[in-house]
């Protein structure tokens, strides 16, 4: 599996891990950080994000591109959510296949938990995305040449005391 993590701070970095016969080094990938805001029409301005406070949007488009001249296999980017940072829900394009509430194990969106209630029953109740501190979209197979782009909303919200 190649899998590609990225830090969602401002300044990011993009890395890939591949299996036994694969090279990473195929897998070109470039990552942009805008912040999103209103123009003066209402409509909506992509600007670099050199420097995000909180209250401010941030859009993360990573493209991957294949140059190598093999095919890669199970092709998984994976979107960190940092602490101080939320998911906006509904923002990631394509819809990512998978969240995870701790960065380490995956599981299909939407996610769910078992709650107890105060009689004792217990029911499944979907996790709102505002937890999910990680997105994977599974995009597999990537032919030499081929490319993607996977883009995902974040909101920076305040530090507390």
């Amino acid at each position: 599996m190649i899998a590609v993590a990225m830090s969602v701070g401002v300044s990011s970095l993009c890395s890939a891990a591949a299996p036994a016969g694969e090279n990473a080094n195929d897998l070109a990938i470039s990552l942009t950080a805008q912040k999103v805001s209103k123009g003066p029409d209402g409509k909506e301005v992509l600007q670099p994000a050199e420097r995000a406070f909180p209250g401010e949007i941030v859009q993360y488009d990573a493209h991957y591109l294949n140059k190598g001249q093999q095919p890669l296999r199970n092709v998984e980017p994976t979107l960190p959510i940092p602490r101080g940072m939320t998911y906006l829900p509904d923002s990631a394009k394509p819809a990512p296949a998978q969240a995870s509430l701790d960065g380490k194990k995956f599981e299909p969106i939407p996610l769910k938990r078992k709650v107890t209630l105060p009689d004792g029953t217990v029911e499944e109740r979907e996790v709102p995305a505002t937890e999910y501190r990680a997105l994977r979209w599974v995009v597999g197979r990537m032919e030499a040449g081929g490319q993607t782009t996977v883009v995902a909303r974040a909101k920076i919200v305040p530090t507390q005391p």
